[in-house]
């Protein structure tokens, strides 16, 4: 049974490094996770066997046991016990918060994409940019990375094992790239696709953002005021005998909160049960693919989700047929980087119809979701040359997403401040008009008899 050399990182932030025997690679890194060590390289070490006289191996059953002795990554040999300095306290204690964000990952992608058009091999290129990274996390994984590429694996065999650092559209981009021989491309492509997730994300942020924080407020404005306001204004009538009354609203929504405390258990069974139903159906396939289906049709953002990753399938499908795939391969390779299940199912659809004679267009065109030019433009790419009517169908998309874009930053506030606006509305009529009245003192008249 081969023999692996493993760093990996515990939960305590605190470097490990071992020696494990398994069957394979992959099995290391699942008896890894599953106590709790995250992977960081692991190393087949060539020419040593199991019975072979080497030093103790450590296995994960004594791994607590090299934690306590482990100060630093770098471990001299035959170097004595030693209190972990101030500074090492210090950057275990950074290592544990510390993560992987985005820019870490675009800096990561622009820099190879940079250094592979320098002509870097992949082994190179990883190892200059290992020694300039800064993330200790991120680090660890290119590393490992880096070991995968040096035993001759591709780059996205290694990546998937971290999909919560690479996101999945990220990693089949750089799968495409590499199984068509075009990875420079690819990463160029992979930039502009977090770049452009980014710029989408922070600008939804600055709408959604103030105002959730702003309806979020009014709300506990609302049933604080009801819970407390109003009592107090009730006894106000009460105590200079007043015929004077509460708007029927105040009355209905405070008698509504009263039966909400009361019988808590009732809403919140009803909505703990309403979400995992929810999420149950959407985990059973005909469920996933009803969701899926509506990402595409969602009103404001269902057009976009579409075009992006329509756009997406479509630059994939370019980058193949330049590389001189058939149309089958092409959709077959270039299908990875779609996560939707309805997209798939139409891919699959056209493959199939590739492989009986028909139009692979056809299915497109019959789900309704592309726009009537990007199928027309399709069609005549077949009929003269199809990469170049690719290139200028993306020049026409990029257009029309900027488009999409725009208008939903246009409809997005006002549906908004719409639903902030209603809410508001009703703070006003159930806690400020009640208020307003005892200010204006009208109930006095009342208890005086006028």
């Amino acid at each position: 049974m081969p023999i692996y050399k493993c760093r990996s990182i515990s939960q305590n932030g605190t470097i490990v490094t071992t020696r494990i025997d398994d069957i394979n690679r992959n099995a290391v890194i699942k008896r890894l996770k599953r106590n709790d060590y995250t992977p960081i390289s692991i190393t087949e070490q060539i020419g040593i066997k199991k019975g072979a006289k080497v030093k103790k191996k450590k296995n994960i059953k004594d791994i607590q046991d090299v934690v306590k002795n482990a100060n630093t990554s770098d471990i001299a040999v035959n170097r004595g016990a030693k209190k972990t300095s101030y500074v090492q306290k210090v950057n275990q204690a950074l290592m544990k918060t510390e993560k992987v964000t985005t820019r870490d990952i675009v800096i990561f992608t622009q820099n190879f994409y940079l250094l592979k058009k320098a002509n870097f091999n992949n082994i190179h290129a990883l190892s200059t940019i290992i020694e300039s990274t800064e993330n200790y996390i991120l680090k660890g994984v290119l590393e490992d990375i880096l070991a995968g590429v040096e035993a001759g694996e591709n780059m996205y065999t290694t990546m998937e094992y971290y999909s919560n650092i690479f996101p999945f559209i990220y990693i089949n981009m750089i799968k495409v790239g590499e199984l068509s021989g075009s990875l420079t491309t690819s990463l160029e492509q992979a930039v502009k696709y977090l770049d452009d997730s980014a710029d989408i994300n922070k600008k939804v942020r600055s709408i959604l953002v103030p105002n959730l924080v702003q309806f979020i407020g009014i709300l506990i404005l609302l049933v604080a005021g009801t819970l407390f306001a109003i009592p107090a204004i009730q006894n106000v009538f009460d105590a200079v005998g007043s015929q004077e009354t509460l708007p029927g609203v105040t009355l209905w929504f405070a008698s509504f909160l009263d039966k909400v405390i009361l019988y808590w258990y009732v809403p919140t069974f009803i909505v703990v049960a309403t979400v995992a139903g929810i999420i149950f159906y959407i985990r059973t396939p005909k469920g996933s693919y009803n969701f899926d289906y509506f990402k595409y049709t969602m009103p404001i953002f269902g057009k976009l989700i579409f075009a992006l990753d329509f756009s997406r399938l479509m630059r994939a499908m370019l980058l193949n047929l330049n590389n001189g795939m058939r149309i089958q391969e092409a959709l077959e390779v270039s299908k990875n980087v779609v996560k939707n299940y309805v997209m798939l199912s139409i891919i699959e659809t056209a493959i199939n119809n590739i492989l009986i004679g028909q139009s692979w267009i056809e299915p497109l065109e019959n789900s309704g979701l592309p726009s009537p030019m990007i199928t027309e433009m399709l069609k005549i790419g077949m009929k003269t040359d199809l990469a170049e009517m690719m290139a200028k169908l993306l020049e026409y998309m990029e257009i029309d997403i900027d488009n999409i874009i725009e208008n939903i930053m246009k409809v997005l506030p006002q549906v908004v401040y719409s639903i902030v606006g209603v809410v508001l509305i009703f703070f006003v009529l159930v806690v400020l008009v009640p208020c307003i009245q005892v200010y204006m003192g009208g109930f006095l008249f009342s208890a005086a008899g006028f």
